[in-house]
């Protein structure tokens, strides 16, 4: 077996669901565009952060010298059957990524393995950076070069096999890896999560504008969520899955329900109520959310949101 598949095998051997090598060359032209595009158009809402570091976002050598492969992993997390919250208007809908621990220390640990594997075994590997959602990196656009999924006109990526509710990591290292071919397949006549956008944030080109989206406004925004915005988001107090629920790559994906079960799951987050979010103090707000993204967001940010949809 070569170095290649022995690197590929202990990515999923820890866990991973899926893994993909490419180079460490800056991502395609259309990516740059798209993302230039997108920022000039304003689409980025406040996100100020997403105007910096456009080199190191867009060349993955840029945040390690002499870089030269990038490993790519998704953790499936789709739903078990227990693992789905009840259809009440007066429970509070959160992103399912948010209804497990923190997936960012998870992945991290599990990647840290790999690049440990990669030190010992690969000639060349004995630097690399590990990249969980926090770096500056177009990691979609590498995923999608790796041969692990092709982006969506939601802008999320997707896995025949998996379908989108796929956290992604990366290892960028000095090894030097045989690159996969890219997985370049278009989403074709299918507009379905475009029409089920519930703001109409996702546009027929497939450009998502964060100042209508709610997971952007829920998640990101640290004003006042606007009241139109708001009056739509209903129960929708942490992000939103309705562009990922309605696309019929995750309604037929092989392996929908996640595999990894050491990927701890928080049932007690299901099925918690608007009210009880109102009434609730931060003692009990960081115990029911205090290793998930929520912690980072806030209860009165939640709050806000909630008397925001029940006055406008």
């Amino acid at each position: 077996m070569d170095i290649t598949s022995l690197v590929k095998d202990k990515a999923l051997s820890v866990g991973f669901d899926v893994v993909g090598i490419t180079t460490a060359e800056p991502v395609g032209g259309e990516h740059v565009e798209h993302l230039q595009g997108w920022l000039d158009n304003g689409y980025a809402a406040d996100m100020g952060y997403m105007h910096r570091n456009f080199d190191k976002r867009t060349n993955p050598s840029a945040l390690l010298e002499g870089a030269k492969s990038v490993v790519c992993v998704g953790l499936n997390y789709g739903p078990l059957e227990d693992e789905l919250a009840d259809e009440d208007p007066a429970i509070a809908e959160i992103a399912r990524f948010a209804l497990f621990e923190d997936y960012h220390d998870f992945m991290k640990d599990r990647l840290r393995e790999v690049a440990g594997f990669i030190v010992e075994t690969v000639e060349g590997g004995e630097k690399f950076k590990i990249c969980v959602d926090s770096v500056p990196l177009l990691e979609r656009a590498l995923a999608q070069r790796a041969g692990i999924g092709f982006i969506g006109k939601n802008r999320m990526l997707i896995n025949q096999e998996f379908g989108l509710y796929l956290l992604l990591g990366e290892i960028i290292t000095t090894a030097e890896l045989t690159p996969d071919k890219s997985l370049d397949k278009p989403c074709a006549d299918c507009d379905k999560c475009i029409r089920a956008c519930p703001t109409r944030a996702l546009q027929s080109g497939g450009t998502l504008d964060a100042s209508k989206c709610i997971s952007y406004q829920t998640i990101e925004n640290k004003g006042e969520i606007p009241g139109d915005i708001a009056r739509v988001a209903g129960n929708r107090v942490f992000g939103c899955d309705r562009c990922v629920e309605v696309c019929p790559y995750q309604t037929f994906a092989k392996q929908k329900a996640r595999k990894n079960k050491e990927f701890k799951f928080q049932p007690e987050r299901l099925n918690v109520k608007l009210n009880e979010l109102l009434e609730m103090d931060k003692e009990r707000f960081n115990e029911l959310f205090g290793d998930s993204s929520l912690k980072r967001t806030g209860l009165e940010k939640i709050k806000a949101t909630i008397w925001k949809y029940h006055t406008s």
